[in-house]
């Protein structure tokens, strides 16, 4: 199976070859697939790789050529230092799927290894502000909010030492020169996913050469083997952390889900609150300023719309307020 989440581009149309549509595929189900991938398919796959390469050196190049143009949105895009969590391999390459998660400091330190998903409630911790439904998610030995950090593709390249495949390897190290320590501007969260992306279709073409993709034993199945389970993996946007109890006929009776959004959720908070103070002048909202809050949360989370299936252009109002409670400039849309 192809990494979680990673060339969107070549992963929907994989998905689409394999399981008849592009997004949310039915060919997926517990266990694993509903069918063996067939020659025909697995070719078809291979074919669109040399277009899926060019596509992401392609925007690599072009991202290169135009970031040197937002300097300042580099500077005011959630550019603190912070903590940051990613799954990781004993070589302390990148994993999305296994491994356990390592937490580094605003320098790149390493907080604590090893967290298990067996693990993660007795070092993560939930805390709740009465402005927000989103859970505020931390470490717990640092409190709350010192403990905060940040997840996903950022984040995931601040922690390893390597990708793994050689051309993602390579773009790794020219991304690891924007800093003499951990990239902090969240602005670069787009260089990142462009690094994956590439190591996305290289891992793709390893799984894809290897004769067991054709296995005909593609699921398994099994009753209620244990009455609580956790898992976590890397999605798109990041962390993901699920925990299970079921009863005796498998029912759930008991879940907890971390999601990306709620591992990011202060620095999020605190992105969007240093990018509105930087197009705020004479004590009003500058043009584009709306814009920029929204290109923020963007950075975090590009696919908030599919995910919350959300339709058409998202409403957003900003209000700035007088220390004695007035209000001082509205923008809304």
């Amino acid at each position: 199976m192809p990494p979680h989440g990673l060339n969107w581009g070549a992963q929907e149309s994989g998905c689409a070859a394999s399981g008849t549509k592009r997004i949310h595929t039915g060919w997926v189900v517990p266990g694993g697939v509903t069918e063996p991938l067939s020659a025909a398919k697995r070719d078809e796959m291979l074919a669109m790789l040399p277009e899926a390469y060019a596509n992401v050196s392609l925007a690599l190049a072009a991202y290169k050529q135009i970031a040197d143009r937002f300097q300042q949105e580099i500077s005011v895009f959630a550019n603190f230092p912070s903590n940051y969590l990613g799954l990781i391999n004993e070589d302390e390459s990148i994993e999305f799927n296994d491994g356990a998660l390592r937490l580094i400091g605003p320098k790149g330190d390493i907080i604590e290894d090893g967290i298990t998903a067996q693990r993660f409630t007795e070092v993560i911790g939930e805390a709740v502000e009465n402005y927000s439904y989103t859970k505020f998610v931390y470490y717990k030995p640092l409190g709350y909010p010192e403990g905060s950090y940040r997840v996903g593709p950022l984040a995931r390249l601040n922690i390893v030492k390597s990708m793994g495949t050689p051309k993602a390897d390579q773009e790794l190290s020219e991304f690891k020169q924007l800093a003499s320590g951990p990239v902090e501007s969240s602005f670069f969260y787009h260089h990142a996913r462009l690094v994956e992306a590439l190591y996305g279709i290289e891992k793709i073409e390893h799984i894809l050469a290897d004769p067991q993709i054709l296995d005909t034993h593609v699921r398994a199945t099994a009753g209620v083997n244990r009455l609580e389970g956790a898992g976590q993996i890397e999605a798109p946007r990041g962390t993901l952390s699920h925990h299970y109890k079921v009863d005796e006929n498998g029912l759930i009776t008991w879940a907890n889900l971390v999601v990306a959004t709620g591992h990011n959720n202060n620095a999020m908070n605190k992105g969007v609150l240093q990018a509105a103070k930087a197009y705020v002048k004479d004590g009003k909202f500058t043009a584009g300023a709306l814009n920029r809050v929204e290109a923020v949360i963007r950075t975090f989370d590009p696919c908030l719309s599919c995910s919350t299936h959300a339709f058409g252009q998202m409403p957003l109002a900003m209000t700035l307020i007088s220390a004695d409670g007035a209000v001082v400039d509205e923008v809304i849309r």
